[in-house]
C-alpha cells in the first residue's frame, strides 16, 4: 500500500490523546517500525480515536488525523472520509462548546427552534431528531474537554410498565445489587443451567420476532449464527436514531442491568466470545449507565468468559442498519453492504454475527425464565409477547408505553390520555412509517394486521398531530430528513431523495407532483441496497393519499 501521508503534525496535546487509545508505535526518522499487518489490524480503533480527538478538543485537525492514519496505516482520504461522515465530528476548527437544537418533527411543534435565538458561548446548531420527543423539546451540547450532555425543556414523560419495563423508575440504574433483588441476572443462571440449545430452543418456541422494525424470526437468526464456525460476534444496535423513537434510550438509562444481562444470555446461547454495544452519539447518559453496568457485571464475575466493547456513534442515522453499523465499528464510512451474504454467515469482520436491538434483547431473560410457550402465550401466534411504543405529540401524556401486542392503537392512545386537541393525523413507525387517520384506531397492533393494511409498526413510533398542526411543514422535515441522512451510495437514493424534498416544497404553493413521487419511489425501491432508499418516500406518499399536502 502506497501511503502518502501529509506535513502537518499533531499538537502535543493530540498526539498524548491518541496514544492513550492507539499503541504507542516506535518511529526511526519518522518511519513506522511496527510491521503493517499488525496496524492495519486495528483499524476499528479509526473511530474511536477520531471521537477522542473530537471530545477533547472539539475537532479534529489535519495533524491529529495524520497521526492517527500513521499509527494505523489507514491512507488519509480514506480517514478524511470516514471523519466526514458523521455528524458529531467536525473536521474545521470549531467553539469549544456547541449546542445542537433538535428541529425534527416533534420539537418543532412545540417551539423547538426558538432556542436557536438564545444566547450560547459556542456554536448553535440544528441537529435531526435527539430521540428526546417524549420530553420535547431538546438539545444535546457537545463540550471539548467536559461532559456532553442532552437538555430537555418538556415535563417529565410517562413510563407504562409491563414485564420488560418493570424496573426502570424502581431501580437504581447504578446499582448492581439493587438489580438483582429485583430479579435480575436469575435469567442468566437458568440459561446456564438448561444450556446453550436449549435456550435456544425457548426462543425459537416464543415466536420471539425483531422489534427494530424488520420482525425476522430472532430464534431462527440465533440458531443460523450458533451453527456456524467460530470466531462468532453478537452486536446489540442500540443506535436508535428514526424520528420519534426513544424506548431504547429508557430501557439503557433506566434498567442498564438488563440490557446486560440479556446480552450475556444471548452471547452463551450462539456462543459468541465477544459482543459490541453500539449506542447511539447523542445518547450520553445511556452510553455511562450501560458502561457502568457492563464494568459493574464483569467485576462480579456475571459475564465469564464474554468481553463486551461499548462502542459510541458518532450521528449518522444510516448506522441503524445493520451492515453500515458492522463498517461503522470496522472504521469504515458507516455505508450499507450488499446482501447476501447476511450477517449469519459474515457479519462483523466477516465473521458470523448475531445483531439485535435493545428490546428484543431484553425479552430473553423474560423467555427463558417462563418458558417459549408461556411466553407465546401473549399477544398473538405471529405477533407475540409484550411490545414497547413509543408515543409523542399531541397526545395528553407522551412516553414509553408497553403494552401486549393484539391491543389496538385506539387502546394505546386510550392509555396515554387521549388526543392532544382534535387529531388530523398519527404517524405511525416513524419518519419510514406511514401518517394514518383516526380510522386506524381500530386497528391491533400486530405485525399481521399492520401488514393487511399496508402500513408498518417499525420502531414503535406512535405521534399525533392535531389540526393546528402545519402538516406541509411536517412532510417537508421528513423528506428533508431522508435527504440529509442519505449515506450517498446508492445514485437513486442520493438523487430520489433530493427530488422528493424539492417536489414537497413546491407542493406550499402549487399541486404536489404525484407521479414525480411515485417514480422516485419505485426507482428507490428498485435500486437502492438498504431500507432507507426502499421507505424515504412512504410518509411523503401516506400524506398525499390523505390529502394532507
Amino acid at each position: 500500500m502506497d501511503l502518502r501521508f501529509m506535513a502537518d503534525e499533531p499538537s502535543a496535546v493530540e498526539r498524548a490523546v491518541i496514544a492513550r487509545l492507539i499503541d504507542p508505535v516506535e518511529s526511526r526518522n519518522g518511519q513506522v517500525v511496527r510491521g503493517g499487518h499488525a496496524a492495519r489490524g486495528h483499524r476499528h480503533l479509526l473511530l474511536p480515536a477520531l471521537a477522542a480527538v473530537q471530545s477533547e478538543l472539539g475537532w479534529v485537525s489535519r495533524g491529529a488525523l495524520n497521526e492517527i492514519c500513521r499509527r494505523l496505516l489507514v491512507p488519509p482520504a480514506e480517514a478524511y472520509g470516514v471523519a466526514s461522515f458523521y455528524a458529531l465530528i467536525s473536521t474545521d476548527p470549531r467553539p469549544a462548546e456547541v449546542t445542537h437544537v433538535c428541529d425534527d418533527i416533534a420539537c418543532r411543534q412545540v417551539g423547538g427552534l426558538d432556542l436557536l435565538s438564545q444566547p450560547s458561548g459556542g456554536e448553535v446548531v440544528t441537529t435531526p431528531c435527539l430521540g428526546q420527543c417524549d420530553r420535547r423539546p431538546a438539545m444535546f451540547v457537545q463540550r471539548a474537554g467536559g461532559q456532553d450532555e442532552v437538555l430537555v425543556s418538556g415535563p417529565p414523560a410517562t413510563v407504562h410498565a409491563g414485564p420488560l419495563l418493570r424496573r426502570v423508575g424502581k431501580v437504581d440504574p447504578s446499582s448492581l445489587a439493587d438489580f438483582r433483588k429485583q430479579g435480575g441476572f436469575e435469567g442468566l443462571r437458568r440459561a446456564q443451567d438448561i444450556g446453550a440449545e436449549a435456550v435456544v430452543a425457548e426462543v425459537k418456541k416464543a415466536a420471539l420476532k425483531g422489534r427494530g422494525g424488520a420482525a425476522f424470526p430472532t430464534g431462527v437468526k440465533w440458531e443460523a449464527v450458533a451453527n456456524e464456525p467460530a470466531p462468532r460476534y453478537l452486536v446489540c444496535n442500540a443506535d436508535e436514531s428514526e424520528p420519534g423513537t426513544f424506548k431504547d434510550r429508557v430501557v439503557m438509562e433506566g434498567d442498564p442491568f438488563a440490557v446486560i444481562e440479556a446480552i450475556t444470555i444471548a452471547a452463551f446461547a450462539t456462543g459468541c466470545e465477544k459482543a459490541y454495544i453500539y449506542v447511539r452519539g447523542e445518547y450520553p447518559l445511556a452510553t455511562s449507565r450501560i458502561t457502568a453496568a457492563m464494568a459493574a457485571s464483569r467485576e462480579a464475575g456475571l459475564l465469564g468468559e464474554l468481553e463486551i466493547e461499548v462502542f459510541r456513534g458518532q450521528g449518522a442515522y444510516i448506522c441503524g442498519e445493520e451492515t453500515a453499523l458492522f463498517n461503522s465499528i470496522e472504521g469504515f464510512r458507516g455505508e450499507p453492504r450488499q446482501k447476501p451474504p447476511f450477517p449469519a454467515q459474515a457479519g462483523l469482520f466477516g465473521r458470523p454475527t448475531v445483531i439485535n436491538n435493545v428490546e428484543t434483547l431484553i425479552n430473553i431473560p423474560e423467555i427463558v425464565l417462563g418458558g417459549g410457550d408461556a411466553y407465546a402465550s401473549v399477544g398473538t401466534p405471529d405477533s407475540t409477547g409484550t411490545r414497547l411504543f413509543c408515543l409523542s405529540g399531541d397526545l395528553a401524556r407522551p412516553g414509553t408505553y408497553e403494552i401486549e401486542m393484539g391491543r389496538t392503537l385506539g387502546d394505546l392512545v386510550e392509555l396515554a390520555g387521549g388526543f392532544a386537541g382534535e387529531p388530523k393525523a398519527i404517524l405511525l413507525g416513524g419518519a419510514a412509517g406511514f401518517f394514518v387517520s383516526s380510522d386506524y384506531l381500530s386497528m391491533p397492533l400486530t405485525f399481521e394486521d399492520a401488514r393487511a393494511r399496508g402500513v408498518t409498526l417499525g420502531s414503535g413510533v406512535v405521534m399525533a398531530f392535531n389540526h393546528d398542526r402545519d402538516m406541509h411543514d411536517i412532510v417537508r422535515r421528513v423528506a428533508r430528513f431522508f435527504r440529509d441522512e442519505s449515506c450517498g451510495q446508492c445514485v437513486p437514493c442520493r438523487v430520489g431523495t433530493v427530488r422528493i424534498e424539492e417536489a414537497v416544497a413546491r407542493a406550499r404553493s402549487a399541486p404536489i407532483d404525484r407521479p414525480l413521487i411515485a417514480d422516485l419511489d419505485r426507482a428507490m425501491k428498485d435500486a437502492s441496497i438498504c431500507g432507507l432508499g426502499h421507505t424515504a418516500a412512504s410518509v411523503v406518499q401516506s400524506a398525499m393519499a390523505m390529502g394532507l399536502i
